[in-house]
């Protein structure tokens, strides 16, 4: 998996990645990032690419022709030899797009190349927007200064979806949100604390009953917390049972 950011922060994009389990993952081989300063491709010698809004209006705009030249660097870098590898999947982080979630993690974690472009100010001139032609991705309904934050939440999300980047291939399956359900309560030593002690049947040894535990306690929370998501849990569960009579 490549990951290609076209941002004005290229140093802190490099700083979140290359921590935790993505810096792991990059360490393996499993994930590499491509930082392109969208200010390489400033045509004067300030490095301005910002100006101000057609029209009047606060802040200032992203020119389109430094963001347009940028991606077009980011789709050479996707070259490859190969003629299997697929073309790469483009990303613009903006609030208007469509809300990512643990189903589009999955989806992105299949792909070979990755373009995420980040923008800043009150924006990008809407003519880079139109040739781009970027899927528009959304991590909540909130403005941030800049697309920097949202880029590393997705490549985080996805990177630890990769075999072999949280050191177990299974382990990132069970966590928050598989299945629309949330994650079941965890405990660990000391058996009893504050008065408080761990359930019996995690003591029990017997894994059936454990797994039993963990998928009512699952349903139990996610009911409880987050019911949208139950109820697309539950639509799920019944569409599942009628494909199993029909068969």
């Amino acid at each position: 998996m490549r990951f290609h950011v076209l941002t004005l922060f290229p140093e802190m994009m490099q700083m979140i990645f290359s921590s935790s389990v993505t810096g792991k993952a990059m360490g393996k081989g499993i994930v590499s990032l491509e930082t392109i300063n969208i200010r390489d491709f400033a045509d004067n010698k300030y490095k301005h690419i910002d100006d101000y809004i057609y029209g009047g209006g606060s802040g200032m705009l992203m020119q389109a022709r430094p963001v347009y030249e940028s991606y077009l660097a980011a789709l050479e870098s996707c070259k490859d030899s190969s003629e299997k590898r697929k073309q790469p999947r483009v990303l613009y982080t903006t609030p208007q797009g469509r809300t990512f979630d643990q189903r589009m993690a999955e989806e992105l974690s299949k792909e070979d190349d990755i373009i995420i472009l980040c923008g800043h100010y009150e924006g990008i001139d809407e003519r880079a927007i139109e040739l781009i032609k970027p899927e528009e991705v959304s991590i909540g309904d909130f403005v941030l200064t800049g697309g920097e934050l949202p880029a590393a939440v997705i490549m985080d999300s996805v990177t630890r979806l990769l075999p072999g980047a949280l050191g177990k291939d299974d382990s990132a399956v069970y966590e928050s949100f598989y299945d629309n359900l949330l994650e079941y309560p965890q405990y660990t030593r000391p058996e009893e604390y504050m008065g408080l002690k761990v359930p019996e049947v995690l003591l029990s040894g017997h894994h059936k009953n454990i797994e039993k535990w963990r998928l009512e306690e699952a349903e139990k929370r996610t009911k409880e917390k987050r019911p949208d998501l139950y109820e697309i849990y539950e639509q799920e569960k019944l569409k599942n049972l009628k494909n199993q009579k029909k068969r």
